[in-house]
């Protein structure tokens, strides 16, 4: 390496200026010199966003997980964003974008879904049925997929190559999006589309209820689709997007994470966040009220993808 040599008075002027703390030595190999990112909220409700950005930073202190956080509250105009455009292997919670698109085309050709149809939609949704959704992946194709990925203004979002759904690259803004298509009245998915596919998130089964939904008050309506994968690099992918309404409010979280060691780590940061997002959102909820708390974690084989 290559030796640069300084006046004295130069000298004397940086040791100077570090002692009085005008510069800041740089950080040697090893030191953290970058404290994790925090949750960037704005809120039109007092004091709302500063407790939301204090509160998700907590539950996620201490662990492994790196996580995308995105949420919006729409009765308070809130939104809150923690690397939100960073991307992740979907695992199975491409498989709501995946019923969109067949319902999407589905309405281009103004036709009801076929019987075969809602039986593949119903298993892939509720139950996280693989092969249901390999089918109806190969039916749609890449095409279709990215033309109402297109549509529904999900840019970064890319299907998996070769058939393998569970590798989509998805990215927590892009996941909102399309929470606030399902939850909003727009023209890319009709009423009925919409209601379909919440109505399929509302009967997922119980053995897959954890995530998004821990915490939530008991009078909230419950959407929900989680997603699981575990790799040779960056460990378990630990998903979950929800949306909720009831009781006044309509909001939408989505929490991704990868480099989990365990599922199970996955899923206690999802639901730390979660805990702490319904508590801030629905503060005025009884304690003799109980508050959502998912039974067990599923055991169901994740998608079959190259490790």
């Amino acid at each position: 390496m290559p030796h640069y040599r300084i006046s004295r008075s130069a000298q004397g002027a940086l040791a100077m200026a570090l002692a009085a703390g005008v510069l800041t030595p740089i950080a040697t190999a090893g030191t953290a010199s970058a404290a994790a990112p925090r949750p960037v909220c704005s809120s039109t409700k007092s004091g709302l966003a500063a407790k939301l950005t204090k509160d998700i930073t907590a539950a996620l202190k201490g662990r492994q997980a790196t996580a995308a956080v995105a949420l919006r509250d729409k009765s308070t105009g809130t939104v809150c964003t923690l690397r939100p455009d960073q991307k992740y292997d979907s695992a199975s919670v491409v498989k709501v974008t995946v019923l969109g698109t067949l319902l999407w085309d589905a309405q281009k050709s103004k036709r009801k879904l076929t019987q075969r149809e809602t039986k593949l939609a119903t298993a892939m949704i509720t139950k996280s049925d693989n092969d249901a959704t390999s089918t109806l992946w190969k039916q749609l194709g890449a095409t279709r997929v990215k033309n109402f990925l297109r549509a529904a203004g999900m840019t970064k979002t890319v299907p998996g190559s070769g058939g393998y759904w569970g590798l989509t690259q998805i990215t927590a803004r892009d996941e909102q999006q399309l929470l606030h298509l399902l939850t909003t009245k727009n023209k890319v998915l009709t009423d009925a589309s919409r209601s379909y596919i919440l109505g399929l998130m509302n009967k997922v089964v119980t053995a897959q209820r954890w995530g998004t939904p821990a915490g939530a008050p008991s009078s909230t309506k419950i959407h929900v689709k989680n997603g699981w994968l575990s790799r040779s690099t960056h460990g378990w992918r630990v998903h979950s997007i929800g949306a909720f309404t009831g009781g006044g409010k309509d909001y939408t979280i989505t929490v991704l994470t990868h480099d989990n060691r365990t599922m199970q780590d996955g899923v206690n940061a999802i639901q730390a966040v979660a805990r702490a997002v319904h508590k801030d959102l629905r503060p005025s909820t009884s304690k003799s009220a109980p508050r959502y708390a998912p039974t067990r974690t599923p055991q169901e084989t994740h998608p079959q993808v190259p490790r």
